[in-house]
């Protein structure tokens, strides 16, 4: 990995293994290592910011940032920050890009006891480590990324979005919004972001749903200030993505 220092980012080589607490709208600025590290919420949601995107996790998920990554932290609620730093030889799945991992209940208890005595080295601890590993192995990738675009016309309608999770408006009432045109557009999602425009926009309505959730938001509120016509509607495709109700947090 290179070392040569980039204006404004701070480069820390070796990626912390650590528990800490970060307050509601708190984060880490923009830092890498040349290690990877795994990122884990045991309570809060966490965001992970890169130029590629944004990776958003609640409590039975964590981040999975390879090395030399610029990127960002942000807590949402009360976050109780878990961090496990690898050497850049220790890639368990092989990962070069952030990726969205789902974490069992077995999981979370090796990362949250492995992150309590992040100074201590003993033979218990090594196997600790290796058990962390073989369950890391068989943890499910989640699509669970928001890119960000790099085409003007893009970054436009995703920001009007952006500002209005719920505006309900057409791919084609948004591009005569910002001078494009519906097909244009289409293509331009599938070839700047890799998914569709109504995959984009569930994307984004689930990340800022899980947003809202951590800072106390009721679920039904939430539901219709990110564009869901009913709760019901909501909570349906939350437990399709997460695997649990938005009333059912596995970190509460």
């Amino acid at each position: 990995m290179p070392t040569n220092r980039q204006p404004g980012i701070r480069y820390d080589p070796v990626a912390p293994t650590l528990a800490q607490r970060l307050a509601p709208g708190t984060g880490i600025d923009a830092h890498r290592h040349d290690d990877h590290q795994i990122a884990y919420a045991a309570r809060g949601v966490l965001a992970i910011t890169t130029d590629a995107g944004s990776w958003v996790a609640p409590g039975n998920r964590a981040i999975w940032v390879p090395a030399g990554t610029v990127h960002a932290h942000q807590a949402h609620g009360t976050l109780e920050l878990h961090l496990v730093g690898l050497p850049a030889g220790e890639n368990p799945l092989g990962l070069d890009r952030p990726t969205v991992l789902a974490v069992g209940p077995l999981l979370r208890e090796l990362i949250v006891a492995y992150t309590r005595s992040p100074g201590e080295e003993s033979p218990e601890r090594a196997r600790l480590r290796a058990v962390l590993l073989d369950q890391l192995r068989a943890s499910a990738q989640q699509p669970l990324h928001l890119p960000t675009p790099t085409a003007p016309l893009l970054r436009d309608v995703c920001a009007l979005l952006h500002a209005d999770p719920a505006d309900h408006r057409t791919l084609a009432e948004l591009g005569r919004a910002v001078g494009a045109g519906e097909r244009t557009l289409s293509r331009l999602f599938r070839a700047d972001l890799g998914m569709t425009f109504p995959q984009w926009r569930t994307q984004l309505r689930l990340h800022h749903a899980l947003v809202l959730l951590a800072e106390g938001e009721p679920v039904t509120a939430v539901a219709h200030r990110c564009g869901w016509s009913s709760a019901s509607a909501f909570i349906d495709v939350f437990r399709r993505t997460f695997g649990h109700t938005p009333g059912n947090r596995s970190d509460r």
